[in-house]
């Protein structure tokens, strides 16, 4: 936003673009020196590209106008030095210091200029930082004064759907479109609707972050399950290899033929043919086992 004209001007372009040095010079009377610091302010944003200066000028036509009579010339004059102040600002990438910077002139929200409103509300939303001017827009559109003013029905939809709506204020937004008598049928539908379509896709974006949430958790949860089964295979696997080694079953072996000695097991007596049998099918097995770990190949084939 420092130079880049499309960047930081963009915003403030739908309030009928940049201020033309000639623009004020015409309503504004040759006599007052506020409008010659106006004037020039708007020379050194748009053809010098100047912006500190022009910031500068401006805050030197505010204190000039202090030791003029209040008028309707008067307040056209702040009116634009404000929006030559706020685009010098959006210039400089110094776009969150325009609310301070009008609010030390004006004082409270409520006595600010609906089209200083206006460019504030755009040029916040625009750099996705709708939640800095909701307290300066809500105070406003509540003053009973500005109600009363021809541009509080695009102001208060503007808020409506700059502001509220993608901070998700949705009940908020449906209390001003029902309950403002600035709102034609038609534009109250529509707002309506806005409002209807808007609450949906929150709501599904809020659903598929859940999912997403959800599917992470349980992949989690299936890496570590896979983590111990292979940690446990692995352990099988050793406790398999050192009982099957051959030290093993040369102790098995002996341990057999000690038992045999100590009680005196005669082979040929007819009763010891079962435990003969089961002896028989467990030295098999540990043939097998034996056989398929180190011929596992040749075991399928």
């Amino acid at each position: 936003m420092k130079s880049d004209a499309s960047t930081s001007v963009a915003p403030l372009k739908g309030l009928g673009g940049p201020l033309r040095s000639s623009e004020p010079a015409r309503a504004l009377p040759a006599v007052s020196p506020a409008a010659h610091l106006l004037e020039e302010a708007a020379d050194l944003l748009v053809v010098h590209l100047d912006f500190q200066a022009a910031l500068e000028t401006c805050e030197r036509a505010w204190q000039s106008l202090a030791e003029e009579p209040a008028s309707g010339t008067v307040v056209e004059v702040k009116c634009s030095l404000c929006v030559v102040g706020i685009q010098a600002l959006a210039e400089m990438d110094r776009w969150r210091e325009v609310l301070s910077w009008v609010l030390q002139y004006y004082q409270v929200p409520e006595k600010l200029p609906p089209k200083v409103l206006e460019l504030c509300i755009l040029l916040y939303s625009k750099m996705k930082e709708p939640g800095a001017v909701l307290a300066v827009a809500d105070a406003w559109l509540q003053d009973p004064d500005n109600q009363a003013l021809p541009e509080y029905p695009s102001l208060a939809e503007l808020h409506l759907l700059r502001v509220l709506l993608p901070l998700g204020r949705f009940s908020e937004a449906e209390g001003l479109a029902e309950g403002s008598a600035a709102f034609i049928e038609e534009q109250r539908k529509e707002v309506l609707q806005a409002i209807h379509t808007a609450r949906q896709q929150h709501t599904q974006e809020h659903l598929s972050s859940q999912e997403q949430q959800k599917l992470s958790q349980e992949g989690s949860l299936s890496c570590k399950l896979m983590s111990l089964l292979r940690l446990l295979r692995q352990l099988c696997g050793s406790v398999a290899s050192h009982l099957l080694s051959q030290p093993f079953k040369k102790s098995l072996l002996a341990a057999l033929i000690l038992c045999l000695l100590v009680l005196r097991f005669d082979p040929a007596t007819p009763s010891s043919l079962p435990f003969l049998y089961q002896l028989a099918q467990l030295f098999r097995r540990i043939q097998k086992a034996t056989l398929s770990r180190l011929y596992p190949l040749a075991l399928r084939d």
